[in-house]
């Protein structure tokens, strides 16, 4: 009887633990992110990401009046990717998101140049 309380418990503490594990879902995404492009000229070095739910998918935006949806945009775990394509050419970015951050890399033909983006508060 002993041996299975302690069963019982162990695979308690196991439930606990992992649901007190922070894990980032596509729902964590959702909203405006002001973003900041290093070492590029001052005309493509901030802009925003418009993240959403449309008919229960993620789905995702760059700029703010002028929006071209994201392509290939997968959110796992705490990472973010998606491409971006237009009359410049192909864009892969690549994110690390922590909590309302997110930084990582932009690709391009180029080059490669670091980013960082940051959500905006709701209004």
């Amino acid at each position: 009887m002993k041996g299975k309380l302690y069963l019982l418990l162990v695979i308690a503490m196991v439930f606990v633990s992992v649901a007190a594990t922070k894990i980032v879902l596509p729902a964590d995404i959702i909203g405006t992110w002001k973003y900041m492009i290093s070492d590029v000229p001052p005309e493509y070095e901030s802009g925003f990401f418009t993240f959403e739910k449309k008919d229960d998918k993620t789905v995702g935006y760059v700029g703010d009046t002028e929006k071209e949806e994201m392509k290939e945009l997968t959110v796992d775990q705490e990472k973010v990717a998606f491409t971006i394509e237009n009359q410049a050419g192909v864009f892969k970015y690549s994110f690390a998101q922590t909590g309302d951050t997110l930084t990582g890399i932009v690709s391009s033909q180029y080059g490669d140049f670091p980013i960082k983006a940051v959500r905006q508060a709701k209004k």
